[in-house]
């Protein structure tokens, strides 16, 4: 399929964004290589089966994303952002899910992951996650937050149903802006729902991240579901 080649947001001047790719099938490499070599601004700098070569390209070639399967071989990659936490790189992970929102990939958001989409994802989806990633922001796919909310209740203990002490810094507003967040509601949604404008909305998301120390709304949508804000199949 013949698509135009885009530029990044930083101008033509940009440095390219310098990607590892990690998944044991070969086959899946060289197609998600085919689609980001196409983009301008998109440079896959190594390839790797198993999440232990992935470790070690990344400690030698300091990539700015790695994009890999969630449960990689050898060390999968919860396993492997724990390491890459351990030794201060600073690598971005884009998880990529076969089935959906499991075990692994939910332990890889919460190790640090910052982003999460389907295997299956569009070429132009993916390239888009990668470009945003690439300026810092987190990247859930809708779909997989969907299943999140319909009750991957994975390892997750019991909770009271008042809000924990973690959440108490927030105002209620505030609480209440998270909780939308969670449900996957875009801000543009959650200024419609409460009848505020976006930048208002925009204002609140950026205090819940400040003072919850999440880097991103995927980080967010964990903690409110881990603290009980937000249970399976609530509405």
């Amino acid at each position: 399929m013949s698509r135009a080649r885009t530029r990044p947001a930083g101008g033509p001047t940009a440095p390219p964004v310098r990607i590892l790719l990690v998944d044991e099938q070969p086959m899946l490499r060289a197609g998600f290589r085919t689609v980001l070599g196409a983009e301008t601004g998109l440079d896959v700098v190594a390839e790797a089966g198993d999440g232990r070569t992935a470790l070690e390209l990344a400690r030698r070639l300091l990539p700015d994303i790695v994009m890999m399967d969630a449960r990689t071989p050898r060390l999968d990659a919860a396993g492997l952002l724990g390491a890459l936490t351990a030794a201060r790189l600073p690598v971005r992970v884009l998880v990529l899910a076969t089935d959906g929102l499991d075990s692994a990939t939910l332990a890889a958001l919460r190790a640090g992951a910052q982003g999460v989409l389907s295997k299956d994802v569009p070429a132009a989806d993916l390239v888009a996650a990668v470009h945003a990633l690439a300026t810092g922001a987190g990247v859930l796919a809708p779909g997989l937050l969907a299943e999140l909310l319909k009750g991957v209740d994975v390892d997750r203990p019991e909770v009271p149903p008042a809000a924990p002490h973690v959440l108490t810094v927030l105002t209620d507003r505030e609480q209440e802006v998270l909780g939308q967040v969670a449900r996957g509601l875009s801000n543009a949604e959650i200024a419609q729902a409460l009848s505020v404008s976006e930048a208002t909305v925009k204002s609140h998301v950026g205090n819940v991240l400040t003072k919850l120390a999440l880097r991103d709304r995927a980080q967010a949508v964990v903690l409110a579901y881990e603290t009980g804000l937000i249970r399976p199949g609530s509405r």
